[in-house]
C-alpha cells in the first residue's frame, strides 16, 4: 500500500467524540495558534475534512490538532476543527485535549492538581486538572469573556413562525431559545431529529436577522443553536440541547434542515447559558451552575467576575467537566483512495 498521509490520534470523548491528533501532521506556520488555524483553513483544509467526514468520521465527531504553543505562558497549543468551521474556542474539546495531554504524558501530571495554560485560537486558556492514580478526574477551564448581544429578540423563522431568542457569545456565537416555545417538543433523545431541525432553521434565521460583531473576531458568524429550559434532575439548574450544523441550511430544501446534537454538555454553550441566566437575574456571580444535556451528563460552571470587552459588559466564566480516552488510532490515506477529503451523503449530512 502506498500512503499519502499517516496521522496519529487519541480518541477521547466528553459525551461528544473529541479526536485529538498527536502526530503525522506538519506544524503550520504562524505567530499564534489563531494564525496557524487561519493558515490551516486556507491551505490544508483537507485535514479537517479527511478526519471528520466519512469514512473516518460522522456528523457528531470533532477533531483537535496539537501544536507547540506560540505564547510563552502556554504549555501547548491546539487547533479545533468541527464539521463546518474552525472554532476559536470549544469547552468539550478543551477538556478532552487537556485530558489527552496529561494521560499520555505530553504534559507532566502532578497529583492531586495540575495547573497550566493552553493556547487556543481564542487565546490563553487556564487549565486546572484534578488527577488521581494517573487519571484525570476533572478539568476546569477559564473561558474567554462571554456576553449577551441580543436578549428576547423576536425573529421570523420560516416554517416555525415568530420565535423569541437570545444571541450570546460563549466563545462561539449561539442562538438560544426556550424549547417550550415549540409545542410538543421535549429535550430527550427520542426528539433528536426535531431538535436539530428546529435548531438548523433558527441558526439560518438568526444569521440573517441578528448581525453580530465581536470586537476581537468581527468575522465570526452565528453557527450554533441551544434549545434550553429547566431540568427535572435534582441538583441541575438547566437542561440544554446544542446543535452543530453539518452543512449549509436552505429554507427551501427540507433535506438540509438537520445537524448533529452535541453529545457533550457543550462548554461554550454552558458559558452562554450562564450569561443568559445572569442577564435575567437568575444567576449571581460565584454560584455553581449545573447544566445537563439530553444524555444526562453535566458540566458545572461558575461566573467568576464581570469584565469588559472594549465597551461591552461581559463575564468571566469557568466550566468543569470530564473526558475519557477510548482508543489510539493510526489513520492513513491510501494514494489510490478517490476520497482524498472524505465524503458526505444526504442520509446523515446536511
Amino acid at each position: 500500500m502506498s500512503i499519502k498521509r499517516m496521522i496519529q490520534a487519541v480518541e477521547c470523548h466528553a459525551g461528544e467524540p473529541m479526536r485529538v491528533i498527536t502526530g503525522g501532521v506538519p506544524i503550520p506556520p504562524g505567530d499564534s495558534v489563531f494564525e496557524q488555524m487561519k493558515w490551516m483553513e486556507k491551505n490544508d483544509d483537507q485535514l479537517r475534512k479527511l478526519m471528520l467526514r466519512e469514512p473516518r468520521g460522522y456528523p457528531a465527531v470533532c477533531c483537535n490538532m496539537i501544536v507547540p504553543a506560540k505564547n510563552p505562558k502556554a504549555a501547548m497549543g491546539y487547533i479545533i476543527m468541527e464539521q463546518t468551521e474552525y472554532c476559536l474556542m470549544s469547552g468539550g474539546n478543551t477538556i478532552s485535549v487537556a485530558t489527552v495531554l496529561l494521560e499520555t504524558g505530553m504534559i507532566p501530571m502532578v497529583e492531586p492538581i495540575t495547573e497550566f495554560y493552553l493556547e487556543a485560537p481564542a487565546g490563553l486558556i487556564h487549565i486546572k486538572a484534578n488527577c488521581k492514580n494517573g487519571k484525570v478526574t476533572g478539568v476546569t477551564f477559564k473561558n474567554v469573556p462571554v456576553y449577551v448581544a441580543y436578549q428576547d429578540k423576536v425573529i421570523d423563522v420560516p416554517h416555525l413562525g415568530k420565535v423569541t431568542v437570545d444571541i450570546v457569545w460563549g466563545g462561539a456565537w449561539f442562538v438560544m431559545a426556550d424549547y417550550r416555545q415549540f409545542a410538543g417538543l421535549k429535550l430527550e433523545s427520542d426528539y433528536g431529529a426535531e431538535i436539530t431541525k428546529i435548531s438548523a432553521l433558527l441558526i439560518k434565521a438568526a444569521q440573517e436577522q441578528c448581525p453580530v460583531c465581536h470586537p476581537d473576531y468581527p468575522d465570526t458568524p452565528i453557527t450554533l443553536a441551544s434549545l434550553t429550559g429547566p431540568s427535572n434532575t435534582p441538583g441541575c439548574d438547566s437542561k440544554s440541547a446544542v446543535t452543530v450544523l453539518s452543512g449549509e441550511v436552505d429554507f427551501d430544501n427540507p433535506s438540509t434542515w438537520k445537524g448533529a446534537l452535541d453529545r457533550s454538555c457543550c462548554g461554550t454553550g454552558t458559558c452562554a447559558k450562564m450569561a443568559y441566566a445572569y442577564n435575567r437575574g437568575q444567576l449571581p456571580l460565584n454560584r455553581p451552575y449545573v447544566n445537563e444535556n439530553i444524555l444526562g451528563l453535566t458540566f458545572t460552571g461558575t461566573l467568576e467576575a464581570e469584565t469588559k470587552i472594549g465597551d461591552i459588559d461581559a463575564l468571566i466564566p469557568t466550566v468543569k467537566g470530564e473526558a475519557f480516552i477510548y482508543g489510539y488510532s493510526n489513520y492513513v490515506l491510501d494514494s489510490e483512495d478517490p476520497f482524498t477529503e472524505g465524503y458526505t451523503l444526504g442520509d446523515l449530512w446536511g
